[in-house]
């Protein structure tokens, strides 16, 4: 018996039919995921697990189709590369809308890393050490790379380490909340050094309750 399945897949055609804005177009893109379902599944005999994670064994597609036609569900193939490909029974429109909020939620998390540049020079007063550090921490604090940069002029390439001097002094006095990437190096006319944020120390008392947790999810981890 022939099962006739409404395909909730979207696909790029069907996107087109239902609107010809190209934002519609680039949703449904966007939400589209990779896992073959119902009649786009063309094997003769599929692996089942069903809804709750219970293997079904091995059966004829179609009659896969028919059970989770029976239970209001989709036929996905999850590992179309085993033998026989393994499918899952899954309410698809539900599982695209989890997989789609994980991803949002996940780059919602990510945290891009900038790179801030602070200027020196081989005769920097310092006074104006002092403001430049200053900015340097902050920076640096708010999780962002720091590239110090010293442009010598005239003959002052001549005497470098005067720069380099600058440079380590500049080390220094941020490094308690930086560690030195990059050593100060010249590029052309410039002195370049990258400073990255320091890796936050977890306190006695943190270190302590880490190792007490992990102590005690051992023990249960035997008894189990």
């Amino acid at each position: 018996m022939h099962v006739q399945r409404r395909d909730k897949r979207p696909s790029l055609f069907r996107c087109m039919e239902r609107s010809a804005g190209f934002n519609k177009i680039g949703r449904c893109m966007d939400i589209a995921l990779d896992l073959m379902i119902n009649e786009e599944i063309r094997d003769r005999e599929v692996r089942l697990i069903d809804e709750n994670g219970e293997q079904l064994g091995v059966m004829p597609t179609h009659k896969a189709l028919e059970l989770a036609e029976e239970r209001g569900l989709d036929l996905a193939k999850i590992q179309p590369t085993a033998k026989p490909p393994v499918c899952k029974l899954l309410d698809y429109d539900k599982y695209r809308y989890e997989q789609s909020k994980r991803e949002r939620d996940n780059r919602k998390n990510q945290r891009v890393v900038a790179i801030k540049e602070v200027q020196l020079s081989a005769t920097i007063e310092e006074n104006d050490v002092l403001t430049k550090a200053k900015m340097a921490q902050k920076f640096l604090a708010d999780g962002d790379k720091v590239k110090v940069s010293i442009r010598f002029r005239g003959r002052q390439i001549t005497h470098s380490e005067i720069g380099m001097k600058v440079m380590q002094n500049f080390a220094e006095r941020c490094a308690d909340v930086s560690t030195v990437e990059r050593r100060p190096l010249m590029d052309g006319r410039h002195m370049i050094m990258i400073l990255a944020p320091k890796a936050a120390k977890a306190s006695f008392a943190e270190k302590k309750a880490a190792r007490e947790a992990r102590d005690k999810n051992n023990q249960e981890t035997a008894q189990e």
